[in-house]
């Protein structure tokens, strides 16, 4: 049963990470996934974490569409099927300190690629892979951001650009994601994490307006920072999160 205070909890969560979203398109995702599995098993925490970002990038896409690159996108799609037809073959359901582990080293892992190895998005053929690498880590770490960014940050797109092309791959990804969950390993999950019925259907309908709200609201604040702060800042917020997640995942496998 979910508590009133719980579900208040969880609405101005989903509205502040969709607001933070909203300004660097990304780093919302990994508080809202951190939050969500303190207090939820795994499936449940994906499928709902799912459902919010999926509903957060989609608007923060429809509000900014006119700036994204459409070609890269389509490519994208691609290598995101790809990933999605790989751990759907072996039915990989993970458990939740490698959930944390993989939340946190995902920044880490983006900040550590050696500055010769150009994964810039606008090159042939790195749509495709991307999509492929993303897909994988969010369908086991719930989110992959920090590393989509890496693909973007050495473009010559503006910010604009980055931030919408960005939203519609992650839509995507999150999209896949409730289909990996809710349907594809379904059973797998259930067995290892419980039921997912155990989350009422009008905590996913909520969740829609206040990431809506939060989409918004970050996209205003994003029109008002310049391209230097907003990478700037981008780099430390995200490492802070990510040492975090990272310690709370080593706790669990300790105690």
């Amino acid at each position: 049963m979910i508590s009133a205070g719980l579900t208040i909890l969880i609405a101005i969560t989903v509205i502040a990470t969709a607001t933070l979203s909203g300004i660097f398109g990304m780093a919302g995702g990994i508080v809202l996934m951190g939050m969500l599995l303190v207090i939820l098993p795994v499936g449940s925490a994906m499928m709902l974490h799912g459902a919010t970002q999926a509903v957060s990038n989609g608007y923060r896409a429809i509000l900014t569409r006119s700036h994204i690159v459409w070609p890269i996108f389509t490519f994208y799609i691609g290598g995101a099927f790809i990933a999605l037809a790989v751990l759907s073959a072996i039915s990989f359901v993970p458990d939740k300190a490698l959930v944390f582990l993989c939340v946190g080293a995902v920044p880490f892992i983006a900040a550590a690629l050696p500055s010769h190895l150009s994964l810039d998005i606008t090159k042939t053929g790195m749509p495709v892979f991307c999509g492929f690498i993303i897909t994988l880590i969010n369908l086991v770490a719930g989110v992959a951001g920090p590393l989509l960014d890496a693909f973007f940050v050495k473009s010559d797109l503006t910010r604009h650009q980055v931030v919408a092309t960005k939203a519609i791959s992650q839509t995507l990804s999150h999209l896949l994601k409730l289909v990996y969950f809710g349907i594809l390993v379904r059973e797998a999950t259930m067995d290892a994490n419980g039921s997912l019925a155990s989350l009422p259907w009008w905590l996913y309908v909520m969740v829609i307006p206040c990431a809506m709200l939060g989409a918004t609201l970050g996209t205003k604040v994003l029109d008002k920072i310049s391209d230097t702060n907003f990478r700037k800042w981008s780099q430390w917020i995200i490492l802070t999160l990510g040492a975090i997640c990272m310690a709370r995942g080593i706790s669990l496998l300790v105690l």
